[in-house]
């Protein structure tokens, strides 16, 4: 595991697309036993090198039902995202991941975290990579999320810009993330 990090975090397979240039943001470990595959790093995480700690990973640490010393085990937690450099401003918000990074790099990921008992896809792009049958909306397959169990747990992006989403979509907060809180505690 500690070569194929190592691969990685040299990885510059995007470099001529990404204007900030290469900084591959990640963590795993070969007994990490939960993977969170998000989109790709903001530019706060492309600054620090450290996953998820921005606003999103804060509201993700609330509804996972983890703190900081929880989440940043790797032993417990390995963070995978679909792309993992920063991909550049677009204009309405971050670009797409870059499509490179999962096909190159997952797999060989997966091949070495065998203790792996659930997946939790944040985001359509995670989601339209890891299912075949998501629904045609990130809102219908999140409102499903039964149907994906026990590989996998989808959720919405908690970005700050997904407010709205939230708001429209209590049902979330009521019922997907009480579920969610105790299946990862049994785990945990």
């Amino acid at each position: 595991m500690k070569e194929l990090l190592s691969n990685i975090k040299q990885c510059n397979i995007c470099l001529p697309h990404l204007s900030d240039g290469v900084n591959p943001v990640l963590s795993a470990h070969p007994k990490s036993k939960i993977a969170i595959i998000g989109q790709a790093p903001g530019s706060i995480v492309h600054k620090t090198g450290i996953p998820w700690d921005d606003k999103s990973g804060e509201r993700l640490r609330d509804w996972l039902g983890v703190d900081k010393t929880t989440f940043y085990n790797k032993q417990i937690f390995a963070i995978i995202p679909m792309g993992f450099c920063y991909p550049g401003k677009g204009k309405t918000g971050d670009l797409p991941p870059r499509k490179e990074c999962a096909p190159t790099w997952h797999p060989l990921l997966f091949e070495q975290l065998k203790h792996i008992e659930i997946i939790i896809l944040i985001g359509s792009y995670a989601q339209n990579y890891y299912l075949n049958n998501a629904k045609k909306t990130l809102t219908a397959t999140v409102k499903n999320y039964q149907e994906y169990l026990p590989k996998f747990i989808v959720l919405p992006h908690p970005s700050p810009r997904n407010n709205i989403w939230l708001k429209k979509n209590d049902w979330f907060e009521k019922d997907n993330l009480p579920f969610l809180k105790k299946h990862l505690k049994k785990i945990i």
